[in-house]
C-alpha cells in the first residue's frame, strides 16, 4: 500500500509538534513540514514559553484542560529525563500576583501544576502593592532550543522539511494527499479566514541570573520568566498591530513595571528586544476540512488560532489534530469512503 502524503504547512510549535505526533500516530504515511519560514524566525521563537494557560472562551473547560494536562504530562517527562537540556525543557517556581482577589481564587488549572496554593501574608510582604496571590510549579519551554530539538527529531523519523512559501493550499495538490494547516496568522490568507488577527508582544531579554523565580501580574501583562540563558520581562497586547520593530518607548515601560515587582533587576544587562505577533482568534480552529475544486478532493485539518496559550497547550491540540488526520487517512483508505471524497 502506498504511503498517505501528508504536508504540515507552518514550522512553529503547532507545526512541529503536530507533524511529530503524526509520525508516532498515523502509521502508513510520509509527512513533509513545507513553511517559508523556520527556527530562529518564527511566532514561536519570541513566546515566553511557561505553561499558564490563555482561556479560550469558546472551547470547554475541560477540553482546555486536558490540551494544558496531556502538555504538561509530555513536557514534564522530558524534563525528567537527560534530554532536558538539549530540549530546553526545565522546572520554576514562582508567584501570580493579584492587586484585588480575582474572581476565581482557584483556576481550572491548578491540580494540573505542581504545589498550587494561596501565598502567605508573609508571602505577599514581597508584594507590597498585591493583595493576593497564588504560588506553583510549572514549566517553561524555551522555544529557541524547543524548535531546532523537534525539527531534530522529524528528521530523525524520516520526515522531509521543505522551505518553501505557500499562496494557496491547492498548489499542495496532487503531490500530498492531505494538507495540515498550522500556519497561524498565514490563515488569514491560506484559510480566507478573517477572524484571525495579531496581538503584538514586545518582550525583554535580560541577564539577570540572579533571578530564579518567575513573577506573573494576574492580568498577564506584566511578567518576569527566567530561563536557562536569560530572563524574559515583558509584555504588551497590541491587538491588529502588525508592526515587527521594537518601540523603545515600550521598552522602558516593560522594564520600569518589572523593576517595579523586582527591584533587583535594575542590574539587569545585556538587554535585548523581541516582537512577536500572536495568532489570535475567538475560538482555537482544530477541524477537517474538505476543499472541492473542479472535481478534485483535498482534505485539510486546520489547527491555528492559539494565541498567547500556544505553548501550554501545543502537545494537546497537536494529538488532537493527528487524530483528525488519522480518520482522513482512514477514509482514503476505504474504497467507499474514498468515492465520497
Amino acid at each position: 500500500m502506498d504511503p498517505v502524503r501528508i504536508a504540515v504547512v507552518g514550522a512553529g510549535v503547532a507545526g512541529l509538534s503536530t507533524a511529530v505526533c503524526i509520525s508516532k500516530l498515523v502509521p502508513g504515511c510520509s509527512i513533509t513540514v513545507v513553511s517559508d519560514k523556520f527556527t530562529p524566525d518564527t511566532t514561536s521563537d519570541v513566546a515566553a514559553g511557561m505553561l499558564i494557560p490563555h482561556v479560550y472562551p469558546d472551547t470547554p473547560i475541560p477540553q482546555q484542560k486536558q490540551w494544558f494536562r496531556e502538555t504538561f504530562d509530555h513536557l514534564f517527562a522530558i524534563a525528567n529525563s537527560a534530554e532536558a537540556e538539549d530540549a530546553g525543557v526545565h522546572l520554576v517556581s514562582g508567584w501570580q500576583i493579584f492587586q484585588s482577589v480575582p474572581m476565581e481564587e482557584v483556576p481550572f488549572w491548578a491540580d494540573v501544576v505542581l504545589g498550587f496554593r494561596k501565598m502567605t501574608e508573609a508571602e505577599l510582604k514581597k508584594f507590597p502593592q498585591h493583595v493576593f496571590g497564588h504560588t506553583f510549579t510549572t514549566l517553561k519551554c524555551e522555544s529557541p532550543t524547543y524548535l531546532p530539538w523537534l525539527e531534530k527529531r522529524l528528521k530523525g523519523s524520516g520526515v522531509l522539511i521543505l522551505t518553501r512559501r505557500i499562496g494557496d493550499l491547492w498548489e499542495l495538490h496532487p503531490s500530498f494527499d492531505i494538507v495540515v494547516n498550522c500556519s497561524g496568522l498565514g490563515s488569514r490568507q491560506l484559510a480566507g479566514d478573517s477572524k484571525i488577527f495579531p496581538v503584538q508582544g514586545q518582550v525583554l531579554r535580560v541577564q539577570a541570573p540572579w533571578v530564579k523565580h518567575f513573577i506573573r501580574d494576574g492580568s498577564g501583562l506584566t511578567y518576569i520568566y527566567p530561563g536557562i540563558s536569560n530572563v524574559i520581562l515583558g509584555g504588551t497586547r497590541q491587538k491588529g498591530d502588525w508592526n515587527l520593530s521594537p518601540d523603545a518607548g515600550i521598552s522602558r515601560d516593560i522594564f520600569s513595571r518589572c523593576c517595579a515587582l523586582e527591584p533587583s533587576l535594575q542590574g539587569a544587562c545585556d538587554i535585548r528586544e523581541k516582537v512577536g505577533l500572536r495568532p489570535f482568534r475567538p475560538g482555537l480552529r482544530l477541524q477537517t476540512e474538505l476543499l472541492a475544486q473542479d472535481g478534485r478532493r483535498l482534505p485539510v485539518v486546520h489547527h491555528y488560532g492559539h494565541g498567547s496559550g500556544g505553548i501550554s497547550v501545543h502537545w494537546g491540540t497537536a494529538l488532537e489534530a493527528a487524530r483528525l488526520v488519522g480518520e482522513c487517512v482512514r477514509a482514503l483508505r476505504t474504497p467507499t469512503a474514498r468515492s465520497k471524497l
